[in-house]
This record gives C-alpha cells, sequence and structure tokens, in this order.
C-alpha cells in the first residue's frame, strides 16, 4: 500500500504576519493613538507633579519617573514608526506593541495608585487642645499630608 499524498497547499501555508504600518499611517492604528496619548498624558503628569509641592518625596518620586521616562519612551517608540526605521529592525513589532503597551499600563497604574495615595492623605488641621492652637491628631505610622486648595486640585488632575 501506497501512502496517500498530501496536498501541499494545505501543509504549505505561510504564517501570518501582520505589521504595524509605517509613516504617518501609524497614526491611523490603535496603537499609534495609544501612543500619542501617552505622550501628552505623560507630559501633562509631568508638569502637574512637578508644579506640586512634594509631601511625600518617595511616591511622587516614582510617579515624576514614569511620567518622565513614558513620555521618552512613548516618543522614541512612535518615531520608530514615524520614521520608518522599524522596518529596518529585525523583530515581531506586533510582540513588541503588545509588551511596550503592557509594561506602560503597569507603570501608569503603579504612578496612579501612588499619586491617589498622596492625594487622598490630604490632612485636615483640626485643633483638639484649645491651649495647643493649630495641634494635629493622626494615627501614628499614618501618612498626613498639608496641601492648599491649589496643590490638593493639582494633585487631583495629575491622579486623573
Amino acid at each position: 500500500m501506497s501512502e496517500p499524498a498530501t496536498n501541499p497547499a494545505v501543509t504549505a501555508f505561510p504564517a501570518p504576519t501582520i505589521s504595524l504600518p509605517l509613516g504617518l499611517q501609524i497614526l491611523r492604528t490603535y496603537s499609534g493613538a495609544l501612543i500619542c496619548l501617552e505622550i501628552i498624558f505623560g507630559g501633562l503628569v509631568w508638569i502637574l507633579v512637578a508644579s506640586s509641592n512634594v509631601p511625600v518625596p518617595l511616591l511622587q518620586g516614582w510617579v515624576m519617573f514614569v511620567s518622565v521616562s513614558m513620555f521618552f519612551c512613548s516618543s522614541v517608540y512612535l518615531l520608530l514608526f514615524l520614521l520608518g526605521l522599524a522596518d529596518r529592525i529585525n523583530t515581531d513589532w506586533n510582540l513588541m506593541d503588545v509588551l511596550y503597551h503592557f509594561t506602560a499600563l503597569l507603570f501608569y497604574f503603579s504612578a496612579l495608585v501612588l499619586e491617589a495615595a498622596v492625594t487622598a492623605a490630604r490632612g485636615v488641621i483640626r485643633s483638639t487642645n484649645s491651649s495647643i492652637p493649630g495641634c494635629v491628631t493622626a494615627p501614628s505610622g499614618n501618612i498626613l499630608t498639608f496641601l492648599d486648595n491649589r496643590q490638593y486640585s493639582i494633585n487631583v488632575a495629575a491622579t486623573v
């Protein structure tokens, strides 16, 4: 008995390749729109956090690091596609795109949580003892920040 003949059209098909467009066409894709939004909002958070006073430097330092680094990374990533340099680098750009946006999501979510924590820790000066004006009571171990209304509004805008 002879083996059945295999149909070469069925067994030999190329792997599907989906590539992101180069040049200004990248701006018409979801990925390009997300990168543009990351640049705009990353720069906005950078400006807002830089213009506020920093009551908790460790937390807002991370927020500033995320906004500045993702602003520059997004700009470079977008320039790779706009200038057509992505065509010269042999890699799976679809996987790179997913990994990039996932990393940006994690960074921005961590910055959101920390900035919201700083904003939510807004302290209110309460006088509990009439002999000590402006005495502040707070549970020990908690972070309590003192923000005026302008600084509070800036931190809310940076959080959003």
